[in-house]
């Protein structure tokens, strides 16, 4: 127990963008801060499908959650598992049946895939949240190509080259693009039995267009960046199955070895923990000022939160607006604490919309301004730069991808956590 046991106890359940800004501008006052997260480590994720692809190591977009908030006194981090909130008590409970008190709770848990009722469908198409899905999904890629590599059968060996992405939001695209340059550019001198750019990337989306949170001419951009670098778009096309073998598009069957989920989320269990009202996702339905309807001490941030924009639109599930969100909870919270006003009610605002296709496009929408093109991918590169934390990272980060650009080659082609041989034997 720390010195300041005695002070206002906040509990913070999740260290992502959200959970992790609230917990630094709270630290600064005197409270007694406890973060609980059931992963070491705050996580970038809008490079993880970086890490997915080859392009950068794990070290480079994680940092232990330790580390960031060890400066602070008054903070403690757990590794644990929340599987509720016990409302009359005012308790955290975690899944080793221990039970944490708080003052104030703040909830940053997250989201999770969603697979709209098919989750049979999650062993063939892993979705892209964590670390372990990222390397899960490297695994699968490279794997492809070296199982490719023995096979002797000319339409296994298409199955086997075959990678079918589901869903061309911002992540979708990002694979796609990345995938098909892996392919194309990357490896196409590493194997003997193959030519690997004769690798088939193919991009699927139910709704008539990519990147539907972009204007149209932005995403016709896209679409046509994704296309001269070999990527097939398939747009008014739902799933309707996804097997071993690979997917169904209405009556047809497309042949892939590898499946990438990247259509849907679903918000955490936090909604049932409270017994809050909650949209379709599993947001819970928060208050203008971010609290749980009926529970103004219990605060909701992030990718569980349902937050209306004034344009009648929903908050989206982004750093930028999580971060956002954090601070504000931390300023709420301040402000009753000191017996001042509360801040007027919350109110997002957008830094614009980015995506990148491949090493050398992208699309940037800052409201004033579109980009499109090399000067948009160096406006996205500069801006996860600034985004990443401390110096060395910033470095590392910044050196990997000019080295991709200039050479285009990916330093972290690393089959890890699977026997490849095993698996060509077990067929």
């Amino acid at each position: 127990m720390t010195p300041n046991d005695d002070h206002h106890h906040i509990v913070i359940v999740g260290a992502g963008f959200g959970g992790l800004e609230a917990a630094r501008h709270l630290a600064k006052g005197s409270v007694r801060i406890t973060v609980i997260d059931r992963r070491n480590h705050h996580l970038f994720q809008p490079l993880l499908y970086q890490v997915a692809t080859a392009s950068l190591a794990t070290s480079e977009i994680a940092w232990p959650i330790r580390s960031l908030l060890s400066r602070f006194q008054n903070v403690t981090t757990l590794l644990g598992t929340v599987t509720g909130v016990n409302t009359l008590a005012k308790t955290v409970s975690l899944d080793d049946e221990r039970a944490i008190a708080y003052d104030t709770l703040i909830i940053a848990t997250g989201a999770r895939h969603a697979y709209f009722g098919n989750d049979a469908w999650e062993p063939y198409a892993p979705g892209l949240k964590t670390l372990e899905d990222a390397t899960t999904i490297r695994r699968r890629i490279l794997a492809a190509f070296e199982q490719a590599e023995w096979e002797p059968d000319a339409a296994e060996r298409r199955r086997l080259l075959t990678f079918a992405i589901i869903g061309a939001g911002p992540t979708g695209v990002e694979l796609a693009g990345t995938i098909a340059e892996l392919a194309h550019e990357t490896l196409r001198r590493d194997f003997r039995n193959i030519d690997t750019r004769e690798a088939r990337v193919v991009l699927v989306e139910a709704g008539p267009r990519i990147l539907a949170g972009f204007t149209e001419d932005l995403s016709a951009y896209a679409e046509g960046a994704l296309k001269r670098l070999g990527v097939e778009v398939r747009t008014g096309k739902a799933v309707s199955q996804c097997s071993e073998q690979g997917i169904e598009l209405g009556d047809e069957l497309l042949p892939a070895a590898t499946i990438l989920w990247a259509a849907g989320v679903a918000a955490s269990p936090a909604a049932e923990w409270l017994g809050a009202p909650a949209d379709r996702a599993g947001r819970v339905l928060v208050a203008p000022d971010l609290t749980a309807p009926g529970h103004p001490d219990i605060f909701v941030v992030g990718d569980t939160a349902h937050v209306p924009t004034s344009d009648g639109k929903i908050v989206p599930g982004v750093a930028p607006a999580a971060k956002q969100e954090g601070r504000y909870v931390a300023d709420t919270i301040a402000a009753r604490l000191a017996g001042k006003p509360a801040p007027k009610p919350f109110a997002y605002r957008s830094d614009g919309n980015l995506a990148t296709i491949g090493k050398r496009a992208a699309i940037v929408d800052l409201g004033w301004i579109k980009l499109k093109g090399r000067l948009a991918w160096w406006t996205w590169g500069i801006a996860h730069v600034y985004f990443l934390i401390g110096l060395r990272n910033r470095l590392a980060v910044a050196m990997s991808w000019l080295w991709i650009y200039l050479t285009g080659q990916r330093s972290a082609r690393l089959i890890t956590q699977a026997d490849v041989a095993k698996r060509r034997a077990e067929g």
